[in-house]
């Protein structure tokens, strides 16, 4: 089943621990804040990442000291 990722850029801390985890899932705002940019995705959470990065995906939300990154089951919008 495909998943889904979203940043919540309100609690992000900005440490970058995702972007160590899964460089081709986040990348970094102007301002330091992660967001999603796997398949020009935007942050908005509706592009299904590929199954051969689930693991860099639960890695990257295992690894959010904030608990920013959200994953779903289910495109967000």
């Amino acid at each position: 089943m495909a998943k889904y990722a979203k940043v919540d850029k309100e609690t992000c801390i900005a440490c970058g621990a995702c972007g160590d985890a899964a460089p081709d899932i986040f990348e970094y705002d102007d301002d330091g804040v992660a967001m999603v940019v796997y398949g020009g995705d935007e942050n908005r959470g509706v592009t299904p990442i590929d199954a051969s990065l689930e693991a860099e995906l639960q890695d990257a939300a295992d690894s959010c000291p904030s608990g920013s990154i959200l994953v779903s089951d289910a495109p967000f919008a």
